[in-house]
């Protein structure tokens, strides 16, 4: 993860980045607590670590930049770095390495924890930078082991959750479109958001936005399935070379999470399959397949710029909103559930308290939504502290994804926070927000 430009206001301080600091390990161990050694430590997906990777890789990384970095101290388990370096041991290759096993991973991230905190109590935490990149991080990874226990699809394990997401009361499908906010809009973290941001969101800039329309809401599974219905994924026309390449090679033939069984479709969820909500945002669905359903419709994915204004640009003021409801990241009627320990996608339509400035629902924490953009560089940006966070990924061969998801930490999910992925991946918790030349 990279370190973002300095801010004039502090990050944190030394009891916030205590606290964060916990709360983040007491989710880490919370979601691994019931889950068998043999489970924990498989691979589970050629795409995905093993999850005890996760565990060692958290610990690594803690130690790197708060206790060698930033303590000025030196491991105590250098034998351990290159198997859990993301650049040098890749996911393809995590299955090969030796990582810890179970025990060994918690006594890792329990020591260096200690090492932290002894670096805090001696130096404190100086402007939190280090200490809230180390806290997403560690969030960061809880969505990636919950995609890894999305496609690992365990028998008896359950996730730690306190109730089920909301329904959806006004039938919103994901084909209801608004007008989006044209003109010069800013874009990207300005330092008077006064919160901490990556070097890929930096720096914050001016463009001009042709008028356009946006989907009030995510694509749903109904509006998908009858797309599917109508021959979606068989119809030439609504594909592009390169996707429906992709789409005869891999068979594909349904969102992923999808399966069809003697009583209609169903959706496979943490906690089990259960039948397919229509009014739930589809999920799991690859670039190539969002960009089909788009042409379907006679529209087009978002381009980053067009996502990130219907976010937050309030045309009224003038000016970039913090969140897409206002100033406050807690409020009620966000979209991000996994704070709350709700394990899922809402219904679409489920928070009005949380819309936009130009009515756009659901935009921050509830799924990824796919853009147009290809990953690139911002005006000025800078690499900060190393070019293996951004810079190495910039190109054509990664597609922008916009929002957080219901899995994403409200830490992390933020209207400029920019994910990237290559366009066949489906492991990620995507979905789909339309677009319109208006």
């Amino acid at each position: 993860m990279g370190t973002p430009i300095a801010s004039d206001a502090p990050v944190l301080d030394v009891p916030a980045a205590r606290v964060g600091l916990e709360r983040a390990r007491r989710c880490t161990l919370d979601l691994v607590r019931e889950i068998s050694d043999p489970d924990l430590e498989r691979v589970h997906s050629p795409l995905m670590s093993p999850l005890v990777w996760d565990l060692g890789h958290i610990a690594a990384y803690e130690e790197l930049w708060l206790v060698q970095r930033w303590g000025g101290e030196r491991s105590r388990h250098p034998e351990l770095a290159h198997v859990y370096d993301a650049i040098e041991t890749p996911r393809a290759r995590r299955g090969d390495v030796r990582p810890l096993r179970r025990g060994g991973a918690i006594d890792y991230l329990e020591r260096v924890r200690e090492r932290t905190l002894a670096v805090i109590d001696r130096q404190g935490v100086g402007d939190g930078t280090l200490h809230e990149m180390v806290i997403q991080h560690e969030h960061q990874h809880h969505e990636t082991m919950l995609q890894t226990l999305s496609l690992a699809r365990l028998a008896g394990w359950r996730p730690p959750e306190r109730g089920q997401p909301p329904g959806a009361p006004d039938g919103y499908t994901g084909l209801e479109l608004l007008d989006g906010p044209s003109g010069p809009v800013r874009m990207g973290a300005d330092p008077g958001l006064a919160r901490f941001a990556y070097d890929n969101e930096r720096l914050a800039h001016e463009v001009t936005l042709d008028d356009f329309r946006v989907g009030r809401t995510p694509v749903t599974n109904g509006a998908w399935l009858e797309w599917m219905q109508a021959g979606g994924y068989d119809r030439r026309e609504w594909w592009s070379e390169e996707g429906w390449s992709w789409r005869r090679e891999s068979a594909t033939a349904h969102p992923g999470a999808w399966e069809m069984t003697p009583d209609g479709w169903c959706e496979w969820r943490l906690a089990g399959r259960a039948p397919l909500a229509l009014e739930r945002p589809v999920i799991q669905v690859s670039w190539f397949e969002a960009d089909a359903f788009a042409r379907a419709h006679g529209a087009r994915l978002p381009t980053e710029a067009e996502w990130e204004a219907a976010a937050c640009w309030d045309a009224d003021a003038q000016r970039q909103r913090p969140w897409p409801w206002g100033q406050d990241a807690g409020r009620a009627g966000r979209a991000n559930l996994i704070d709350s320990g709700l394990f899922g996608t809402a219904g679409a339509g489920a928070q009005p308290d949380g819309c936009s400035p130009c009515g756009a629902s659901g935009m921050v924490g509830d799924v990824w939504e796919w853009t147009a953009t290809d990953f690139g560089a911002y005006p000025g940006f800078v690499a900060h502290p190393y070019r293996e966070y951004s810079e190495v990924f910039f190109g054509g061969r990664y597609k922008v994804l916009r929002g957080g998801s219901w899995a994403s930490h409200s830490r992390v999910a933020t209207p400029t926070f920019r994910n990237w992925d290559f366009a066949p991946r489906r492991q990620i918790f995507a979905g789909v927000r339309l677009a319109k030349d208006a």
